[in-house]
């Protein structure tokens, strides 16, 4: 009884580990806000400080008339007002973020109130955790309209990232496209955070703007790759000095472009930009209803699951019937990774015996099963998993160590 118990005792803690990018994207999202309400201010301050000093100082000391030092004011006020209406918005966006932790965190403690995986108020969360992955996927699938459609329908738009992952496939697509201006923006307003970022993305953008210059037969191009490789490619040197010098030699021999840097890049520069914007949001780099089905996979797997009769759709011959989840079509490739479950215990019949092909099964079981298919001679066993015919002299008896 107390092992029946333990077994639908809900653990919390166990939930958690899958749950953490839902609590890390809003404070990523809340650390960006703040720091662009700091450089806004920053700014604004370097600005208003001495135009405000100079104003005074020329009133004071009668080097500007008034009609100057009103204008100087009036520059000034403009200047705060638009300071004003920045700082509205961004406190709106704080405002959004901190909603959105608030229920995600509710979200979360539910499961606290929750003391058995049979307690139907399980079935609900889990619901709404499948919901939530379901638009996960649809969104890194580029299905975005569809995955609106869900989370609207199920009122969980708080627990989900639509926005965040919306823009990033917006960008993704320019870059299939063939255009980098999204992308550098994205870059410009993150430029502190690519600082640490291991993949080089805003170099290889503009390394990219180079080669279409240098590729176009506008001969203008090659004086303006010139000018705009001194501006972006030149500070590279140091840590690109390989890709610097062979985007140099390119303008010798224009040729090599397609060789060098085939148009296949864009594809290269779009998974890039997925890479590195996942890191800097804290993002998995796989859907999360991956990594939820990985773990159950690798509970049910077995080596059976990959071998050449895995199931009745891959084995015309085989008579097992049963579709193991892992062998089946949807999900046999993304179990191929995953690490074979362990079992603690094994269950053996007790008249084991090995076939040929060193296969084993039950003596008993095998010798019914070749009966009831009825398409082999007396004294013959059927492999019922590959269909292999064998005298029955030909089987081996087990023992078990």
């Amino acid at each position: 009884m107390a092992a029946e118990l333990t077994s639908v005792q809900l653990n919390p803690e166990s939930h958690y580990i899958l749950e953490q990018p839902l609590l890390r994207l809003p404070q990523e999202l809340a650390r960006r806000n703040f720091k662009t309400v700091q450089r806004v201010v920053e700014r604004e301050k370097e600005y208003v400080i001495p135009a405000l000093l100079d104003a005074a100082n020329g009133s004071i000391t009668r080097t500007q008339t008034p009609d100057q030092t009103l204008a100087a004011l009036d520059a000034m006020i403009a200047r705060m007002q638009g300071l004003k209406r920045k700082m509205e918005g961004l406190q709106e966006e704080e405002r959004r973020i901190q909603d959105q932790s608030r229920k995600r965190i509710q979200h979360l403690q539910a499961l606290d109130q929750i003391p058995s995986l049979a307690d139907v108020k399980y079935d609900q969360w889990s619901r709404v955790r499948l919901d939530r992955l379901l638009v996960d996927h649809m969104l890194r699938s580029g299905h975005a309209e569809s995955a609106k459609q869900l989370a609207t329908e199920r009122e969980i738009e708080d627990l989900v990232d639509i926005g965040v992952f919306t823009q990033c496939q917006r960008i993704v697509k320019s870059l299939r496209q063939g255009d980098t201006k999204d992308a550098l923006q994205w870059c410009g307003e993150n430029k502190a955070a690519l600082k640490k970022s291991q993949h080089n993305l805003e170099f290889e953008l503009r390394l990219q703007q180079y080669i279409e210059m240098v590729r176009s037969p506008d001969q203008s191009k090659k004086l303006e790759a010139i000018l705009h490789a001194r501006k972006y490619l030149i500070p590279y040197r140091d840590a690109q000095g390989r890709e610097v010098m062979k985007a140099a030699g390119l303008l010798v021999y224009t040729q090599r472009t397609r060789t060098s840097f085939p148009p296949e890049r864009w594809t290269y520069l779009s998974s890039l930009f997925v890479k590195t914007h996942h890191e800097l949001l804290s993002l998995p780099s796989q859907p999360l209803l991956h990594i939820a089905l990985s773990g159950g996979l690798s509970a049910l797997k077995t080596p059976l699951c990959h071998s050449a009769y895995s199931s009745p759709s891959s084995n015309s011959q085989s008579t097992n019937t049963s579709v193991c989840p892992i062998c089946s079509t949807e999900l046999n490739e993304l179990a191929r990774k995953m690490p074979y479950a362990h079992h603690s215990k094994s269950y053996v019949e007790p008249d084991a015996i090995v076939l040929p092909n060193g296969r084993v099964y039950g003596k008993a079981r095998l010798l019914e099963i070749s009966k009831n298919l009825g398409a082999v001679d007396e004294g013959k066993v059927k492999d019922p998993t590959t269909g292999q015919v064998y005298d029955e002299s030909e089987m081996k008896k087990v023992y078990i160590m």
